[in-house]
């Protein structure tokens, strides 16, 4: 099956999943608390329905429109604006009818279901894989840093020892911390010595514009284990089994020295060397990046800059480069860890919010293409349950923005309610529903429209 198809799949799988359990955490509370479904919707039935069955006083289908679901509440101003309704007097089963703490529990219930998902499925996923441990001390050669992190006293080939005094139980993820969370400290192994490095306020944000990875890339020596045809080392003469002496003027001797020359020594429009050997022979030949005319959908080009890539695979020389071990835990033990995975998760999406607010970040705002490239495209378990743990997060951070037309906006409303012991008018809240609607409407067009400026124009 297509990688493509099989990615469709996850991505429909999990977004159906979350959606039933999600819309399921209104259903129960409402109906618990006596108050009539009038509609239980998979995905969104605009003029027409794929399936609906009439159950009781609750018609149960799926929409034709893959963009969310909904269960409509009778006597609750929502996206319907079922005016006609609302202008009549209230039923004792109208959501309008409740006690403001129950209605604040309906409206919190599809979030709630959302967040204990997340913890539920890492919790599974640690009993049943454990996680993986290595300091830095068990990256034999350490590791590589980007420039933005050598500015800030890291050098090539550091060991990642502690953070802010504290052990790491995993080196790579260094770079995801630093993003994300306040680091003051790191320490560092380097030429058989501790070192502290202090560590910037505003290291996250140098990171985010330089576009670093989250993860840290661990140094070893490489060989070519082959060479694409027609790439820049292809047409140069580089050989499967070549070694890469340097790469303009800096000298490769691991796959991370490969991958900062290319970063941040090879410039667009100005040539550079390339040295390797092959069978004890060294050659030498000169490469430019330049422009190239990008070809898309519906025939629309667009000059851009060629990717600095020369077309190689690296082979590791040595396997026994990083000492990674599983650490397995109990059942009780499990739960401790899946809720701290699940915390740091949520954390760390929630932060990422400052970065949205500029530039680079409102430029690689994505929608529900950018969503569904998460997901595997194999049907590798493991990463779709992780998948659809990150993305239960993610529904219920969202909804959960006090924006009307969004659960969060309707808790906002409730909370006023119960604290001023004030009711806003049935006027007041139609009218925020629309302003809601539209700020919905114009982050969705936004998001979905740089995903397709993106597949048009790269």
């Amino acid at each position: 099956m297509h990688p493509t198809v099989v990615l469709i799949i996850n991505f429909l799988m999990s977004l159906s999943l979350l959606i039933v359990l999600h819309e399921l955490g209104h259903f129960i509370p409402a109906r618990l608390f006596k108050t009539r479904v009038e509609k239980f919707y998979l995905f969104f039935d605009i003029k027409y329905s794929l399936f609906k069955k009439k159950i009781g006083e609750t018609v149960y289908g799926i929409g034709w429109l893959p963009l969310g679901g909904y269960v409509k509440i009778s006597g609750m101003i929502d996206e319907s604006m079922d005016k006609e309704q609302m202008a009549q007097e209230p039923k004792e089963w109208e959501f309008r009818s409740k006690p403001a703490w129950q209605r604040l529990i309906i409206m919190l219930g599809g979030v709630i279901v959302n967040v204990v998902l997340g913890f539920v499925i890492y919790i599974g996923l640690i009993a049943y894989n454990g996680t993986n441990e290595a300091n830095g001390a068990d990256f034999k050669y350490g590791f590589g840093f980007p420039e933005t992190l050598e500015d800030v006293g890291f050098r090539k080939g550091d060991q990642i020892l502690l953070i802010d005094q504290d052990t790491i139980d995993f080196a790579p993820s260094l770079n995801q911390k630093l993003i994300f969370r306040d680091i003051e400290t790191v320490t560092v192994l380097r030429n058989g010595e501790q070192v502290e490095v202090t560590i910037p306020e505003d290291i996250g944000s140098k990171m985010f514009e330089a576009g670093v990875s989250t993860s840290l890339e661990a140094r070893v020596p490489f060989t070519v284990d082959s060479v694409a045809v027609d790439s820049k080392a292809y047409k140069i003469g580089v050989k499967d089994g070549s070694k890469i002496i340097s790469v303009a003027g800096y000298p490769i001797e691991y796959n991370t020295d490969y991958s900062y020359a290319m970063n941040h020594k090879v410039k667009h429009e100005e040539p550079f060397e390339v040295v390797w050997e092959y069978n004890g022979e060294r050659y030498n030949k000169e490469v430019t990046f330049s422009t190239i005319e990008k070809k898309s959908f519906f025939f629309f080009t667009k000059e851009v800059d060629e990717p600095k890539v020369l077309g190689i695979i690296k082979k590791p020389t040595e396997k026994e480069y990083a000492q990674v071990t599983r650490k397995q835990y109990s059942f009780s033990e499990s739960i401790s860890a899946g809720i701290s995975r699940g915390y740091w998760t949520m954390h760390d999406y929630i932060v990422q919010f400052k970065y949205v607010f500029t530039a680079k970040g409102a430029s690689q705002l994505g929608g529900f293409g950018t969503i569904a490239k998460l997901y595997p495209d194999t049907f590798d378990w493991t990463a779709f349950w992780a998948t659809t743990a990150f993305i239960s997060f993610i529904l219920a951070i969202m909804n959960i923005l006090p924006i009307p037309a969004l659960d969060g906006g309707h808790v906002m409303f409730l909370l006023y309610e119960i604290i001023t012991g004030r009711k806003p008018g049935d006027k007041f809240l139609e009218r925020a529903q629309i302003i809601g609607i539209v700020i919905l409407l114009s982050l969705m067009l936004y998001a979905n429209g740089n995903d397709l400026f993106k597949a048009l124009f790269g």
